[in-house]
């Protein structure tokens, strides 16, 4: 039985055999594309959770009522992603098969196609629900087929068109957007469509992955391809509350950078967010 994490996300301290819900951390970082750094991502978070409340206002919840498990982060090779994809793939797997509802903290954003790998062979028809600033869905990048700019590409291959439902898009290269027209469905620059699309997928199962870059720079600066024009926080909240209603069978957060936001701030809203998607997950599992 995996032992509890010596230092956990504020309030995540329960056994693991009387959890339901385990977090985890995929520190990768080999394939970032501007500014490395989000391998030091998990370990930050864990660090500075404990600046802020277990206590969520918006939620009138609170983490010490959970029982979620933190299993620290999972050693992954560097310079080796197709390794990395399958230990994050294995780990979420044996999640899943112990009833474990997983959310993994990266770590790059190609980290997610390790955990949807294990989804989509566990749930059928799986759908693919993505916050992001970048579309992610070039063939290669610089001849690598494994890359976080190539990450919802090799989603896709994986279930099929029509899947994908993309928010928050506004970059990426002219044919990623030419390419996923008539298979991806993407909402460019916010959350436009999203109640359209939670009424649609009632009874799916969604994996949920959120690269934090959807964020406007101006209050996340903390990442490694930041782009202006992003969402605000509270716009980001209440888009995770209404997915959560929906029946999510794992999810991620990526991207943080803590090194170039030297404040802290972005790294406090991160942890804001994953305190938020764990109350919210909780009324879906």
């Amino acid at each position: 039985m995996p032992k509890r994490n010596i230092e956990t996300f504020i309030g995540c301290d329960k056994r693991y055999d009387e959890a339901n819900t385990v977090i985890f951390g995929a520190p990768l970082d080999t394939t970032t594309s501007f500014r490395p750094g989000t391998r030091f991502a998990s370990r930050a978070i864990r660090a500075e959770s404990f600046g802020i409340e277990t206590y969520s206002p918006y939620q009138d919840s609170d983490l010490t009522d959970l029982s979620v498990f933190d299993g620290g982060d999972l050693e992954l090779p560097f310079g080796n992603p197709a390794e990395a994809l399958r230990m994050i793939e294995e780990y979420t797997k044996t999640l899943m098969s112990e009833n474990k509802l997983p959310v993994m903290i990266g770590g790059e954003h190609l980290v997610t196609l390790g955990a949807v790998r294990a989804a989509a062979e566990r749930y059928k028809n799986l759908h693919i629900i993505h916050f992001d600033a970048h579309c992610d869905l070039r063939d290669d990048y610089l001849g690598e087929k494994l890359s976080h700019a190539t990450v919802m590409r090799r989603i896709q291959e994986l279930v099929g068109d029509n899947r994908i439902y993309q928010f928050g898009i506004r970059s990426g290269d002219k044919e990623e957007f030419l390419w996923g027209k008539g298979r991806i469905i993407t909402n460019k620059f916010g959350f436009s469509g999203l109640a359209d699309t939670i009424e649609k997928l009632k009874g799916e199962n969604v994996y949920f992955s959120i690269d934090l870059d959807i964020l406007d720079p101006s209050i996340f600066p903390g990442t490694g391809t930041p782009e202006a024009g992003g969402v605000f926080f509270a716009e980001l909240l209440e888009a995770i509350l209404c997915v959560c209603r929906l029946n999510i069978v794992g999810c991620d957060i990526t991207e943080l950078s803590p090194v170039y936001d030297q404040s802290g701030a972005s790294t406090m809203v991160a942890c804001k967010i994953l305190r938020e998607l764990l109350l919210a997950l909780k009324n879906g599992f």
